[in-house]
Parts: C-alpha cells; sequence; structure tokens
C-alpha cells in the first residue's frame, strides 16, 4: 500500500463550534503523526458554517506547531483568490517557522459560491489566470534572480513543494507541462479520474522539483470495528452531499439507522457518484476496497478524508487504516 495522508476540511459538527473543530484537527494529527502518516492537510473554503479552515494558513500553523514531524499542508489553496506574492509571504513564513514540513497545495476554483466570491473582491475571471499565477508563486518561492525587484520575504529560495489540485483534465495538464505533483480531488468528483491519470502521466516534463510523475489520489475511507457500524458513521456524508443539493449545507450531522429515509433516489444517485470512491466497512473490507483500488489507479499516495461525527470514532477509523497498512507492508 502506498503512503496514506490525511485531508481534514475541519468539519463543525451539529452542537459543536470552530473552536471545537480547530482543536479536533490537531489532536487528530498528533494521533496521525504516531500512527505513520505521510502528511495533513487542510483546504481552504469560504462562507460555509459547517468548515472551519477558511483562514487555511493559519490553521497550518497551528497544526504544525503542535506536531513534530508529519508534513502539514494545504489541499489546497484556492489561489485564484489571492495574490500570488500574498501566498508565497504566507507560506514562506510557514516554511521559516517548520523547515521542510511544510506543503503548497494550489487549485483554482473559488472554494465558495458566486456572491461570496464578489465578497472576497475576487474578480470572475481570475481563473482564466491560474497557469500564469502558479508561474509567478513558483518564481516568488525559488531563488532570487538577478534584477529581481520584488520578493516574498520570507519565501524567497523557501522551494515550498506546490502541488496541482485538480479534478478535471485541466490540472492534471498543467501539473504535467510544469512537472508538478499532482492530487486529483476522487472523494468527492471521482468522473475523470482514471483519463487524469493517463493524461498527467503521458504529458509530464520533468522539472526542478519532481523528476518523474507523482500522483495523490483522494479516497474518503469510513472504518470501524464491523462493516455494520462503519456503514452507520458513512450516513454522517451521505447527508452533507445530499444536503448540497439541496442547497442547505450546515454542520455535520450525526449518522442515522436508516439514509434511505433521508434521500430521494435522485439525492441517492447524486451523492452515491460523487461518494464512489469511498471505502466503508471493517479493517478487512477496507483493506480489499482499497487493494483493488490502488492496482486501478496506480496512486503514488492516498489522501484521505473521513466525514465522521463523533471525533473518538474518526481517530478510530483512521488508526484502523493505519494498521491495514502497517499489516499489507509486512505481509508484501
Amino acid at each position: 500500500m502506498p503512503p496514506l495522508s490525511i485531508l481534514d476540511l475541519a468539519h463543525i459538527t451539529e452542537g459543536s463550534t470552530a473552536s471545537d473543530a480547530l482543536r479536533n484537527s490537531l489532536d487528530l494529527a498528533q494521533h496521525a503523526e504516531s500512527w505513520g502518516y505521510t502528511r495533513y492537510w487542510l483546504a481552504e473554503h469560504h462562507n460555509m458554517i459547517g468548515i472551519a479552515s477558511a483562514a487555511t494558513s493559519i490553521v497550518i500553523a497551528h497544526v504544525a506547531s503542535g506536531t513534530k514531524t508529519i508534513r502539514v499542508g494545504a489541499g489546497g489553496i484556492m489561489l485564484p483568490n489571492h495574490a500570488p506574492l500574498i501566498i508565497a509571504e504566507q507560506f514562506g513564513t510557514l516554511d521559516a517557522l517548520f523547515p521542510g514540513r511544510i506543503d503548497l497545495g494550489v487549485g483554482r476554483a473559488p472554494g465558495t459560491d458566486q456572491r461570496t466570491m464578489r465578497a472576497l473582491r475576487r474578480d470572475p475571471t481570475s481563473a482564466d489566470t491560474f497557469p500564469q499565477d502558479v508561474l509567478e508563486l513558483q518564481a516568488l518561492l525559488g531563488p532570487l534572480q538577478p534584477g529581481q525587484a520584488i520578493q516574498a520575504v520570507p519565501g524567497t529560495d523557501s522551494n515550498v513543494p506546490i502541488w496541482i489540485l485538480g479534478s478535471s483534465l485541466f490540472g492534471a495538464q498543467l501539473a504535467a507541462m510544469l512537472g508538478l505533483p499532482y492530487a486529483f480531488a476522487s472523494h468527492f468528483a471521482p468522473n475523470a479520474l482514471f483519463q487524469a491519470l493517463q493524461v498527467y502521466r503521458e504529458r509530464f516534463q520533468p522539472s526542478a522539483q519532481l523528476d518523474k510523475p507523482y500522483a495523490m489520489v483522494g479516497v474518503n475511507v469510513i472504518a470501524a470495528d464491523t462493516d455494520e457500524e462503519a456503514k452507520y458513521l458513512f450516513t454522517s456524508a451521505q447527508q452533507a452531499f445530499t444536503n448540497m443539493f439541496r442547497g442547505t449545507r450546515g454542520k455535520l450531522q450525526p449518522p442515522i439507522d436508516d439514509i434511505e429515509t433521508y434521500w430521494t433516489p435522485a439525492e441517492k444517485a447524486q451523492a452515491s457518484n460523487m461518494l464512489a470512491c469511498s471505502f466503508v466497512g471493517s479493517a478487512e473490507t477496507v483493506r480489499e476496497g482499497l487493494e483493488g483500488f490502488i492496482e486501478q489507479t496506480g496512486a503514488d499516495e492516498l489522501i484521505v478524508a473521513s466525514a465522521i461525527y463523533d471525533h473518538g470514532k474518526r481517530l478510530r477509523s483512521y488508526e484502523i487504516l493505519a494498521d491495514v497498512q502497517k499489516a499489507t507492508s509486512k505481509a508484501a
């Protein structure tokens, strides 16, 4: 099994606060470090009452300050929302505080709705310049060039690793062209996964950062001591995706006994399609599912999301997954 990492959306659950979510994120990261996970990423979302990581750089600092070895980063920063100089300064500062442990994944989606885009002072066409913004960001994080008038302080020559995030062929093509690692968001948008991986690998051009393709693939894993318990816990994620279609996003809801009473057949089809790259069950069930998925995708790394309402159950899910990886590696 390839390396495992964690994508934490810093879910605010019903009955809890953003403070609780951020405390839980640090606690999970500390456990993940002891269990051998490679990296711990947080994502930029705005105007979502159920997600506490809008100020992503600050949350990364919070998690990195409470851990020692695990890599911490953004999965991702929505670059069109920001001037590249600002992100170079923020991640240069993070690298100065936590040398060699910071990752910078960037995407071109807004991470929010149209109205909030305007509140962010974002130009609706700013995604069109995403490739140029990535190049500018690379230059700001790279060595100081002769005659360079503007530099990121801290940031210049930090060479913080940049990843391209995507859920379509656009990101795959850009990552390949720039010779950057690529992370595909199949944990919620799986439809173009195999085509994007093929494009990325076939078109990859070596760079100073990376000499061969490196693809990280997003999955949902809900692991528990029994299949039945895992399926029960999974209903929180199923409700959350159903709510997206209803336009009623909110805090993460507790699991329910029968998800069929919650969604309509059309909502079930939509949510199940988006959650197709989900592995739910006991250790053995999850192992079997992931082994087949890894064989299909050839993923160099898996990044795992787990929208579980109860923090203790979420810890247990990641612990089971870490044990599966260790047992698989030992057997191999």
